[in-house]
């Protein structure tokens, strides 16, 4: 089976957020699976310098207006992965960031940016850009907005086409652009009605995957479930209900050769599940690095996250108060909303003894406060999955979860049941408020001192298997449902893994 995975991020490549680590993730997973995965995204110069062996495979013939695009193919870094650049220097050779300049404002073309990315992969999946040796795929995989016309250029070709999935990332980015772009970039005017396209007025990449993919995906079942609903749907809850009957949610995994502090080389000291001293040298290290008291007794919070109400920033901001009134040291490190950053700053410098702020996300120190902490924030107001309470999970740090999407899929909360029956692994609370954030931390902060306890829901923590083979094997089941290619699932059965997804799915409706 063949695969193209057309996302506008992957990790080392480029990276803003989780969709980065996902699509670096699942292809080499689905290729352990014997698939024939290949990656497309835009040709950003900070990926067109770390693909190993770059070389012009295609020039691309003059579409949307953009005459200066060829295709690079390369490899991913350390991997067998291939990946194909869309390198066009009008598009995408610029200074800033993926999607907006260094003032934080929008690119005002990001609409012929991804459309583009998305006709190419068109161009690919028919065969009219070849990639060498006859590859076609069978299967398109579109992730996220950026990549949300793909399954539209595919359905206006009338013959043969591949299948294809829409994978939704986090329903409330959508790609919405005014309708005066209709005709630039391709999109017949019969697409732009409520059926189609059509958002408010305005042309929906993400609305454009929703309704033209073969089928949809989302990436934890409690998401799914949530956003056929108004208050998660963001707007598209009807379009969701509609194709509820090609809907399924796949938990996103974490790529443990990355995030695993048996092998981690950012880490002072690695440790595991047999032995997990390392992570007191590693709080230490960490303490001295952030200015913080060596204290290795003393609760360690972390906060690694974008910046940002989502994520519940603000509530955060409110009960650092109460929090840095307590016996604890908190150590912030993300970038986000200016008006919070400046919150998180004003309080490490009022309660400079024990918080210490890194403004501006930093990989290898959100790897150091993984593995340092004892409890880790990661509240939500709403979350399609999340990585985070992942990685703390695998590195022996308490997460303190809001008890939606992804997260309530992934955290047990720590109840004296629970705790009783060793299945406790963090800390879930419902509304999102300071009063019941400060709750938790309550609790989380009471069983801290009790070490035997603690160390019980530590290694309860490290023992969850949320690698991506379980997940991968759902999607090498997905797409062979939806192209009627089969493929061999190794240990579990296919029939097994499609009923699995049916259960989510009739959950979810």
């Amino acid at each position: 089976m063949r695969v193209l995975f057309a996302t506008a991020e992957a990790y080392p490549l480029a990276k803003t957020g989780g969709l980065a680590d996902v699509s670096r993730a699942l292809p080499l997973a689905l290729r352990k699976l014997g698939i024939d995965v290949r990656l497309l995204m835009p040709g950003y110069p900070r990926a067109y310098v770390r693909i190993e062996n770059p070389r012009i495979v295609a020039k691309i013939t003059p579409a949307l207006g953009v005459d200066d695009a060829t295709l690079v193919e390369g490899t991913f870094p350390e991997t067998d992965l291939p990946v194909y650049l869309v390198d066009s220097p009008s598009l995408y050779r610029r200074n800033g960031g993926l999607y907006q300049d260094d003032a934080g404002k929008d690119w005002p073309d990001n609409a012929l940016r991804f459309a583009f990315l998305a006709h190419v992969g068109a161009e690919i999946a028919l065969g009219r850009i070849s990639l060498g040796q006859e590859w076609a795929p069978d299967i398109v995989h579109a992730n996220d907005w950026h990549a949300g016309l793909l399954p539209l250029y595919l359905s206006l070709h009338s013959g043969p086409r591949p299948s294809t999935i829409f994978t939704t990332h986090n329903m409330a980015f959508q790609g919405n652009f005014p309708a005066d772009w209709l005709t630039k970039l391709g999109i017949p005017g019969a697409c732009f009605q409520a059926a189609g396209v059509e958002f408010y007025n305005q042309i929906s990449f993400l609305k454009a995957g929703l309704r033209y993919a073969d089928r949809v995906t989302t990436v934890s079942p409690t998401y799914a479930k949530e956003i056929l609903t108004p208050e998660f749907g963001c707007g598209m809850e009807g379009v969701l209900r509609q194709r509820r009957e090609d809907f399924v949610g796949i938990l996103n995994g974490i790529d443990d050769s990355l995030w695993n502090p048996a092998v981690d080389p950012m880490l002072p000291r690695t440790f595991h599940l047999s032995d997990i001293s390392g992570k007191r040298a590693c709080k230490a290290a960490l303490q001295q690095e952030m200015g913080l008291k060596v204290a290795p007794d003393t609760p360690l919070i972390g906060f690694v996250s974008r910046i940002t109400h989502q994520k519940m920033a603000d509530v955060i901001l409110e009960a650092l108060p109460w929090l840095c009134a307590q016996d604890v040291q908190f150590v912030s490190v993300g970038e986000g909303d200016p008006a919070m950053e400046a919150g998180f700053g004003q309080a490490s410098e009022l309660y400079s003894a024990n918080a210490s702020v890194v403004v501006g996300y930093d990989e290898p120190i959100a790897h150091r406060l993984q593995a340092a902490a004892d409890i880790l924030l990661a509240p939500a107001r709403f979350e399609p999955c999340g990585l985070t309470q992942l990685y703390a999970l695998k590195y022996g740090t308490l997460p303190i979860v809001r008890r939606t999407g992804g997260l309530a899929d992934t955290v047990v909360d720590a109840t004296a049941t629970s705790i009783a029956d060793r299945s406790a692994t963090g800390f879930v609370f419902d509304e999102a408020t300071s009063e019941e954030l400060i709750s938790a931390l309550g609790r989380a902060l009471s069983l801290y001192r009790e070490p035997l306890i603690w160390r019980r829901l530590q290694l309860q923590a490290m023992a969850q298997d949320f690698s991506w083979d379980a997940s991968a094997t759902q999607y090498a089941a997905l797409y062979s449902a939806a192209s009627g290619m089969p493929v061999d699932l190794g240990a579990k059965d296919q029939h097994v893994v499609l009923a699995d997804q049916e259960s989510t799915r009739q959950a979810a409706i």
